[in-house]
């Protein structure tokens, strides 16, 4: 009995024992949990547990115009789950918030996003709106590795809270394991991911109540227009602005091929900026501004040249000979290049052939960068000068660093800037026809009116020429009183504006009235 009462009085102390080191063990654990996920002195490993959303939080100041702007960094993953609560995928972001402003509902977020499709959105995050920037020449060249990076004085954290989506298969953002990332690859799935995304964080951060913008560049613009259009229908939520950074919303106008004679027109004032630049053109038109030199092969290209494309094998012979003069006169080109091309000058072929003497190649990306190739014979060039020398090292090597250093952000997974992590893209919506997100657009101003856009483009531009913008915008069909909420500016910079020192500051003067007149309608 003794023994008995010994036994039973040894267990209900080692019960009680073992209740304590679990209670201490779920304590130590959960303590772990937060020193992972939020204090901004852990080394996190990030990955090491997938059904979890990982952040970590950091402080940080950026100076402005003069004034310190203190900010809290959220870097990490939101995860899309389906409705039955299985993991989809995890979204990689980064988020700036400035400190200590108590009213939301005075307080903008800004979703940012870049192109590809199958880009990162470090390009606008490190180039022009975050608080930190990369550092190149005035020009856009890159210096001597290794790159660095430096306060961004030209940052739009002064106006708004910033948050730059990565989508699925970009940056460090991956479907679920199990989950085929085709179900995240393409338009609609895109639209439908990355929208999930902002309701997801507008949610979880309270921010319903804030004014919201959209900003992407290049395929970026793509999917704001259709994001404009379908966080409306899928969450009723209206935002108050979107900026279209370096546009594409109709690839029929970037598209070229037999039986699209559209881009043609529409590349040829970006032509003619870029032999203006090389000092190409006759003395005449050297003489001129770009804008009034632009200006000037606009109103040649929408009335001669594209009537003359229309018109097509019943052009007469001296209707044919007048524009063979005047492509050469606005491009530089000889004569016999362009008989050759039967009118049809094609952004390769241009860029090939512009320096071919000088045995140089012109980029695509920003026209005010050359390249030479093994040779110099061939219709096209290859490759882009403006991407591969002079940015995608110094944004890549600028991004890591800076997530390490001062984010505490690190993953051994390969932080995907432009493709890799994007198969083929589906266009299904549009099968058999080019992608067009200009409707969805319209619609998006139709029933929320008060909404700004915004369109900036680069004169040097060949990915997505500043002219076909505006062609598109001005055939939307848009009524006079939509059409009063359009703005439009361009820059003497090639598709990434901001790596031109002059641009990124005019950007910054022109973000700050755009922010300043949208905010001023709120009531």
């Amino acid at each position: 009995m003794i023994a008995f009462i010994n036994l039973k009085t040894n267990y209900m102390l080692i019960k009680k024992v073992f209740l304590v080191v679990l209670a201490l063990g779920i304590q130590l654990s959960y303590a772990q949990t937060k020193s992972t996920t939020e204090s901004p002195a852990a080394t996190p490993i990030f990955g090491a547990r997938p059904e979890v959303e990982e952040t970590v939080k950091t402080k940080g100041s950026v100076t402005i115009k003069g004034k310190v702007i203190n900010y809290t960094a959220t870097t990490g993953y939101m995860l899309l789950r389906t409705e039955e609560g299985k993991l989809r995928g995890r979204i990689f972001y980064v988020a700036y918030t400035k400190d200590n402003e108590n009213d939301l509902t005075k307080r903008p977020v800004t979703y940012t996003f870049n192109g590809g499709p199958g880009s990162a959105s470090l390009w606008l995050h490190m180039g022009v709106i975050g608080p930190k920037r990369i550092v190149m020449s005035d020009k856009g060249d890159a210096l001597t590795p290794p790159y660095s990076y430096t306060n961004n004085e030209y940052s739009w954290l002064d106006h708004s809270d910033l948050v730059f989506i990565d989508p699925i298969g970009t940056g460090y953002s991956r479907a679920a394991p199990g989950v085929d990332k085709k179900e995240f690859q393409g338009y609609q799935e895109d639209i439908e991911s990355v929208g999930e995304f902002i309701k997801l964080y507008t949610s979880q951060n309270k921010r319903w109540g804030s004014p919201k913008f959209l900003a992407g560049e290049s395929y970026g613009t793509t999917r704001a227009s259709g994001l404009s259009n379908y966080l409306q229908s899928a969450y009723k939520m209206y935002v108050n602005g979107i900026v279209l950074i370096s546009a594409v919303l109709n690839f029929q106008t970037i598209n070229f091929g037999i039986g699209n004679d559209l881009p043609y027109p529409l590349y040829l004032p970006s032509y003619a900026a870029t032999s203006w630049y090389y000092k190409k053109l006759s003395p005449e038109l050297q003489a001129k501004d770009l804008k009034t030199l632009t200006a000037e092969a606009e109103e040649f290209a929408i009335n001669e040249y594209a009537t003359a494309l229309v018109k097509g094998d019943k052009l007469t012979t001296a209707e044919y000979n007048s524009v063979v003069k005047k492509l050469s006169f606005y491009t530089g080109l000889s004569e016999v290049f362009i008989r050759q091309t039967n009118l049809r000058i094609d952004l390769p072929q241009y860029n090939k052939e512009l320096l071919r003497k000088e045995g140089k190649t012109v980029g695509r990306l920003d026209s005010r960068f050359t390249g030479t190739d093994f040779n110099d014979t061939g219709s096209s060039t290859s490759y882009d000068p403006s991407n591969t020398g002079t940015i995608s090292g110094p944004y890549t090597a600028g991004m890591l660093s800076y997530m390490g250093k001062e984010l505490n952000f690190t993953s051994d997974l390969t932080y995907y800037t432009l493709g890799g992590g994007v198969g083929r893209w589906n266009y299904s919506n549009v099968q058999n026809k080019y992608l067009n997100v200009a409707e969805y657009l319209r619609q998006a101003m139709s029933t929320n009116p008060s909404m700004k856009v915004w369109v900036l483009g680069g004169y040097y531009d060949f990915a997505t020429p500043y002219f076909a913008s505006r062609y598109v915008m001005n055939h939307m069909g848009l009524r006079p009183e939509q059409a009063k909420n359009v703005t439009f500016t361009y820059y003497e910079a090639g598709h990434m504006l901001y790596i031109h020192m002059p641009s990124l500051q005019q950007m910054k003067t022109d973000a700050d009235l755009y922010y300043k007149n949208t905010l001023a309608e709120i009531k």
